[in-house]
């Protein structure tokens, strides 16, 4: 028996599209999709595509499909193409196959298919990333290029330079589990969302511990001057009574590769510490897409790359990457992909099986980062003071906070004085990262 699921208060509003020129949407599909991403994309694998020749076929593919995004208005969008037969009783790739038939037939059935640019932003995004997985025939195990992932390089590029500006921030939080709370929360979930934003130039490297709650001060005071909301105060107290009842089992909705997934591993490491979390669980993407989102295997490098550093140049960091490999060993901290993290629907169309895992297991989902705050609010044009609580609290499973800069044209729950001083600051505020929000609700209850 299927139950339907609760949906946001309002009505819904319309879905951003990337027909309108000068906005950030119409921009990335008619433009940064083929010029900038796919071209990186092309210049860091340039030496599979061109000399490797069991990549040849993906190579063709590729280009294929950088053509029809250089005539995005008109190249309509159509369904992936059949599962080879050996690949048709496998019950994952199956639903996962499925899945995305449904997403496109309201867009592709029909006397004029929708293009990459008159469908839902969301949907074309996504779609787009999906595609390049079919062009690398990525989930065929008989393929010789199965799994090969085209953002691995950037990816681990990321992650060589994410230890430099680590070091001396985990030098300076690893006792933090055994300070007070309401700071020791505040500071890793400010570290979580604006990560290498926050200004470390108030924190010098050599600052004792007896001053160390001082510049923490001073450092939470200058990351939330740009916040256009902020429930960092009643999600400490919520965190205070997971706390008091033995810890909670929190899950964070991962985002990006790099310095960002390794304030998650800080954030995630706190909980533990502190005791708010007994287990950290991690959702993490199935396929690469957005280019430096992470998957399980990105966590993992992670954690071993830290745990291989010079133990004289980054004691801190390597000190860090033995802990977190410790609860990942002990199964503290729990990996989990599943298709939907890579997919276009509303978070209030998730697969029942998921919603049912969090409404039972999970007493608090971290949701990081811009693609996975939009699919909160469904990628729909919200008034910005719409009231997340009446958005995402309506109908969100658990316990949740959204950790988000703003680099996209949607959003909701924020103060209508604080976004006009936003717009008149900076006439890309909305898309920058600039500005970001801290969202917080105890969820639906039904």
């Amino acid at each position: 028996m299927t139950t339907k699921s609760p949906k946001p208060k309002p009505p819904l509003p319309k879905p951003l599209l990337s027909l309108t020129p000068g906005t950030w949407a119409h921009d990335t599909m008619s433009r940064r999709i083929d010029s900038e991403i796919l071209e990186r994309t092309f210049q860091e694998n340039r030496d599979e595509f061109l000399n490797d020749p069991t990549f040849a076929s993906a190579f063709e593919k590729f280009q294929a499909l950088r053509s029809d995004l250089q005539s995005a208005s008109t190249s309509p969008l159509r369904h992936l193409h059949p599962l080879p037969d050996h690949m048709k009783n496998d019950p994952v790739a199956v639903r996962e196959y499925n899945e995305w038939q449904s997403i496109l037939s309201p867009h592709v059935n029909k006397n004029a298919p929708d293009t990459w640019l008159s469908a839902p932003w969301m949907v074309a995004e996504f779609y787009l990333y999906r595609r390049l997985m079919e062009t690398l025939d990525y989930f065929n195990p008989d393929s010789p290029t199965f799994l090969y992932d085209p953002f691995a390089k950037q990816k681990f590029s990321g992650l060589e330079t994410s230890v430099a500006m680590a070091e001396p921030i985990l030098a300076q939080v690893k006792d933090l589990g055994t300070k007070n709370l309401r700071e020791g929360f505040a500071l890793s979930t400010a570290f979580a969302l604006w990560g290498n934003k926050m200004d470390l130039s108030i924190w010098p490297a050599d600052t004792k511990a007896s001053d160390a709650p001082e510049l923490f001060q001073k450092v939470l005071a200058s990351a939330n001057e740009n916040l256009l909301h902020d429930d960092t105060e009643v999600l400490v107290e919520y965190g205070q009574k997971l706390c008091d009842k033995g810890g909670g089992n929190i899950d964070i909705v991962v985002d990006n590769a790099g310095f960002e997934l390794i304030m998650d591993l800080l954030l995630a490491d706190y909980l533990i510490d502190s005791g708010i979390a007994k287990t950290v669980r991690f959702q993490l993407k199935s396929h690469p897409t957005f280019v430096s989102d992470a998957l399980e295997k990105d966590l993992r490098q992670h954690v071993q790359y830290y745990c291989d550093l010079e133990q004289e140049k980054y004691s801190s960091a390597k000190m860090a990457g033995e802990r977190w490999q410790t609860y990942l060993n002990k199964g503290m901290w729990e990996c989990n992909e599943n298709s939907f993290w890579v997919q276009p629907p509303p978070m209030w169309e998730m697969p029942q099986d998921l919603r049912n895992d969090l409404k039972e297991r999970c007493d608090l989902a971290f949701i990081k980062g811009d693609a996975n705050y939009r699919r909160l609010l469904g990628d729909l044009e919200w008034d910005f003071s719409t009231p997340f609580e009446d958005v995402v609290g309506h109908y969100f499973p658990c316990p949740v906070c959204a950790l988000r800069t703003l680099k996209a044209e949607v959003g909701c729950g924020m103060e209508k004085e604080k976004v006009e001083n936003a717009k008149d600051t900076d006439k890309n505020w909305c898309t920058n990262g600039r500005f970001g929000v801290v969202h917080f609700s105890m969820g639906s209850q039904e």
